[in-house]
């Protein structure tokens, strides 16, 4: 089919899912406390900050991370107004205020995109007995090839930065984020990151915690702040100088068996350990191969070992129910990727490690938008009419920020003016009209009717 092009006088906005975001962004006090953020050399800014940074938060809720990708959107209205802006600042701008403002106002953005989460998130689905999980783990992002501050080589053997996250809940929302150089250790400065962790994940919600981490943060620091903070704790052990054949022994004589397979047992239970001056409970599985999966018969078996520190008692969790907890921790790798690739953060914009630190933080401000977008319309999505609900091919829990992004981000729309009242027209025939429009009533209420209405 060849289509006639014309012109037309219709204002069209291609990004209406900007309108949520600004809706959201406007029931925290972000704007407010970054405007009165107190920096050297920048008493009396032109354009006050909050307006520099929502607008940073704004083209990131877009998937641009370029600050050059701000210059098309000063052409038009729209983007400006849906953020509650006076104007948008210009690239140059952009990128100078981001360096003078480095890293003073992490802070503040996240303990507001805790409060955020706090207000419009639907409850957090627990994963073991009303405990909700925090995952923390560090993601090399690869920036090779440049000469930027902090990047040296990671563990992955790219050069890069090593930043660590904690992601809080099985919908995976961002609760804190660090920014590393990619030569540093897992472990350092790690105590003090669970800390603050977990003081922001209990801003969020008030149930019980469970803590899960990889056997790079296997140290007695972490098992006294996690004991302190009274939360619970899955960490995968490091072998280092465990013995496997008194493992095998001890997996033999105390643990459950099993056989898959001809050639290969699998041992699975607990025991104690003394760490730190207390007695540990230690779940294990050891599995020992004498045949390979195709037929190779072996002269030497193959033992492989698999242990975890968790304050679960057995009367709370099974040494299965552990080990599937733990393997659960691995999703938190996707809410990593989602970040660094789909909203095209992972090679970050500056030189300099501070601002590419509030770089993070803005992101992490823009994935926890997206996700309660994406949350809160899969909540909305359970009252609608059938005829009415969002186009998905089956249920699930939550959807990859790249699908939010692009079918709620950039919806269509038709920007009018009536009375001195702007509104958004959208297409009949779409389909993600009837649950954005649920979001956007939803964001617009005040914060106590919105909980209320909460299904």
């Amino acid at each position: 089919m060849e289509f006639i092009i014309s012109e037309t006088d219709d204002v069209l906005v291609s990004h209406s899912g900007l309108a949520l975001v600004g809706a959201l962004l406007g029931r925290t006090g972000l704007r407010s406390r970054l405007d009165a953020l107190a920096v050297e050399g920048l008493t009396r800014p032109a354009m006050p900050h909050g307006e520099v940074l929502l607008s940073m938060i704004g083209l990131l809720c877009l998937g641009k991370s370029d600050y050059a990708a701000i210059e098309p959107f000063r052409r038009e209205s729209f983007f400006a107004r849906s953020l509650g802006l006076s104007r948008l600042p210009s690239e140059e701008t952009l990128r100078q205020r981001m360096d003078q403002l480095g890293a003073a106002p992490l802070t503040i953005l996240h303990e507001e995109t805790a409060a955020l989460l706090h207000e419009n998130a639907p409850a957090l689905a627990s994963c073991h007995r009303g405990r909700v999980p925090l995952d923390v783990d560090v993601s090399p992002w690869d920036n090779s090839g440049t000469k930027k501050e902090g990047v040296a080589c990671t563990y992955k053997l790219c050069d890069g930065y090593a930043p660590i996250f904690a992601c809080l809940g099985l919908e995976g929302y961002l609760i804190h984020s660090e920014l590393r150089p990619g030569n540093q250790h897992c472990q350092r400065d790690t105590p003090e990151f669970l800390d603050r962790a977990i003081e922001l994940a209990r801003k969020v919600t008030d149930a019980r915690l469970l803590v899960r981490m990889d056997a790079g943060n296997d140290d007695e620091e972490n098992l006294r702040r996690l004991r302190k903070n009274k939360v619970d704790w899955i960490i995968k052990r490091n072998l280092r100088k465990d013995s496997q054949e008194e493992w095998l022994e001890e997996a033999q004589a105390l643990g459950t068996w099993e056989e898959p397979r001809e050639g290969k047992q699998i041992y699975t239970g607990d025991t104690w350990r003394e760490r730190d001056g207390r007695l540990q409970r230690v779940i294990f599985q050891v599995v020992q191969r004498t045949i390979t999966a195709d037929g190779q018969r072996l002269l030497v078996p193959e033992i492989e070992i698999d242990t975890w520190w968790t304050s679960l008692g057995p009367r709370t969790a099974s040494a299965e129910e552990v080990i599937e907890l733990y393997h659960q921790h691995g999703t938190s790798e996707q809410f990593h990727s989602e970040l660094k690739t789909e909203m095209d953060l992972e090679r970050l914009p500056s030189g300099k490690f501070a601002t590419n630190a509030l770089m993070l933080a803005l992101g992490q401000a823009a994935y926890n938008v997206l996700r309660l977008c994406d949350q809160v319309a899969l909540s909305e999505d359970r009252c609608l009419p059938p005829n009415e609900k969002m186009p998905l091919s089956r249920p699930v829990r939550r959807r990859r920020l790249r699908s939010v992004i692009q079918d709620l981000m950039y919806l269509a729309a038709r920007l009018t003016r009536h009375a001195r009242r702007f509104g958004l027209g959208l297409w009949k025939d779409n389909p993600w009209r009837f649950v954005w429009q649920r979001l956007y009533q939803r964001f617009t209420q005040p914060t106590a009717v919105a909980r209320r209405c909460s299904p």
